[in-house]
């Protein structure tokens, strides 16, 4: 019996599914292949150099000038991207927060659901602001593969993660935000695109909707099946301690440290920020970056109720994004070459030569896709690529506005396998880059056909 047992398990251990094989094929390919993230950005910097070089026939002295030059012009947007971050993981590990996460780990028994619930908290995380999604997915997924037995580590971190994608349709998407705002870069080009005309026109939230509730259920389906092997997490590496206000001054009754840990303060200047904001629209003020991370810091200290659990908690926070701080600038040089060197206008070009008003955006979305490989932040993204896409759409009677959320949506889609915006996720996980890629990449493939699909059915239906 024990012998029929056993040759059982193995029988089962055998037989993948093909969604399986496709999964192991992709993390075999990532693993022998794929570098870190910061090596990958030093080998994308020489390549553009080359492409500038031999496409565009720029000169190495032009070129080198132009990335010195481009490499620290992003420093006011980094310091934006990395304080959005870090101030994300504090509302994250927020108690109310925290409390949330644990209740819903609570009900949640088996791997494939827990796979699930990742996906789905990344998800609507990231719809609601990309900074929050992109943090809150991957401290939601460590719990549940805590408190799940023979969850498939690698996958679910990958599941957490994959739910980024849905910021380039949600309430922080860079690019329509952008051009809503009355005075932006391009407003003698296209005037104002109100987010109506963009993320809350039907055929975006409809695709929002089918993006949410597919996309859980392929990485569900990812999952090894009983019986085959998985990598579950370090118990012992990854412990969750439970989010405490205490303390942590020496002496606890000192003047100092009662202002410290004072209640008082914290909702005293949470609701001063709160004003603030609430004075802004009253006004007619407008969203962007600077408003969104005023409001998450002033909702953060409010949420953690004093001074030192706030700082305690950025503290952590300043560490997931290390990465983001040290890449930034190489990609700012990336931009730059493919701005000085016209290779932006090049790639585009030979897309929107052969585009239709009907087809410019499926165009937009797949130069878009390629671009971000090398500008991988939609609103730098948006700089070089948007005057050439908008004069194009302007020139053959196509749609600005769907024009402007392809680019957008390119720039999600290949957020998916371009490796820049999942560092926090490999800061908090401890895994590397290419544990999880082989699995976005699979992710990458069922995003593109929902949204290639949506863009030409937009396109053409209107």
């Amino acid at each position: 019996m024990n012998n029929a047992v056993t040759e059982a398990k193995r029988t089962a251990v055998k037989r993948k599914s093909g969604m399986q094989k496709v999964a192991g094929f992709f993390t075999e390919l990532m693993r022998r292949y794929l570098p870190d993230p910061f090596v990958f950005a030093i080998v994308l910097t020489f390549l553009t150099v080359i492409l500038a070089m031999v496409v565009e026939q720029q000169s190495f002295t032009d070129v080198t000038a132009a990335w010195g030059k481009g490499f620290w012009s992003l420093l006011a947007f980094t310091t934006q991207m990395a304080v959005i971050l870090a101030m994300g993981y504090v509302l994250a590990n927020a108690p109310v927060v925290d409390r949330l996460m644990d209740a819903i780990v609570s009900r949640v028994e088996t791997p494939r659901t827990a796979v699930i619930v990742a996906t789905l908290v990344g998800a609507v995380g990231s719809y609601l602001n990309w900074g929050f999604g992109l943090v809150i997915g991957g401290i939601i997924a460590k719990k549940l593969a805590l408190h799940v037995k023979n969850v498939h580590y690698p996958l679910i971190i990958a599941a957490a993660y994959s739910g980024f994608t849905m910021y380039g349709l949600g309430l922080s998407a860079t690019i329509p935000m952008v051009i809503s705002t009355p005075g932006h870069p391009m407003e003698k080009q296209m005037g104002l695109i109100t987010l109506a005309e963009t993320i809350f026109a039907a055929p975006m939230l409809i695709t929002a909707a089918v993006v949410l509730v597919t996309l859980p259920l392929l990485n569900g389906m990812l999952h090894p099946k009983p019986g085959q092997p998985v990598t579950e997490i370090d118990r012992s590496v990854h412990a969750v301690a439970p989010v405490r206000n205490e303390t942590i001054d020496a002496d606890a009754n000192t003047f100092a440290a009662k202002l410290n840990n004072s209640r008082v303060l914290a909702v005293a200047i949470g609701a001063l920020g709160m004003a603030y904001v609430v004075v802004h629209f009253i006004r007619g003020g407008g969203v962007d970056l600077n408003l969104i991370n005023f409001f998450i810091l002033f909702l953060g200290i409010l949420l953690l109720g004093t001074p030192n659990a706030y700082l305690r908690q950025l503290n952590e926070g300043v560490k997931t994004i290390s990465g983001i701080i040290l890449q930034f600038p190489f990609y700012a040089g990336i931009m730059a070459i493919m701005g000085a060197s016209g290779l932006v206008v090049t790639i585009s070009g030979i897309f929107t030569n052969i585009s239709t008003p009907e087809t410019l955006p499926f165009w937009g979305l797949i130069s878009s896709f390629l671009i971000n490989f090398f500008a991988p932040s939609g609103g730098g993204h948006w700089v070089i690529q948007g005057p050439f896409m908008i004069d194009a759409a302007n020139a053959i009677g196509a749609s600005t506005a769907q024009t402007s959320m392809s680019v957008m949506l390119g720039n999600a889609w290949n957020d998916l396998v371009q490796p820049f915006w999942i560092l926090p996720a490999l800061a908090l996980s401890k895994l590397k880059l290419k544990d999880i890629m082989g699995y976005t990449v699979i992710m990458m493939f069922w995003v593109g056909i929902i949204y290639i699909s949506a863009i030409l059915l937009w396109g053409f239906l209107g």
